[in-house]
């Protein structure tokens, strides 16, 4: 089991969001932070099993990502504490 701490780890299976170039396609597996920002997270459809779309990622700054037919930016401290596969 993977610890709580937002570094993923050399070996891990996981990545976090920020670091998922543009035009790839992810799928979240868990958010490690704290109750407002799963809360914050989930009320935007953030939840586990979600397909992600990156559509830009310029490496700093916010990212561009879709759900669905939705789009939103996220920060990319909030986007370094999502796990995603």
């Amino acid at each position: 089991m993977q610890s709580s701490n937002s570094a993923v780890q050399p070996n891990s299976k996981f990545m976090d969001l920020a670091s998922i170039g543009s035009g790839q396609r992810v799928q979240l597996i868990k958010v490690v932070a704290g109750r407002n920002l799963n809360g914050r997270l989930l009320a935007l459809g953030l939840i586990k099993g979600t397909e992600i779309c990156i559509i830009i990622n310029e490496g700093n700054g916010p990212l561009l990502i879709g759900l669905g037919m939705s789009r939103m930016t996220i920060g990319r401290e909030m986007a370094e504490k999502i796990m995603v596969k």
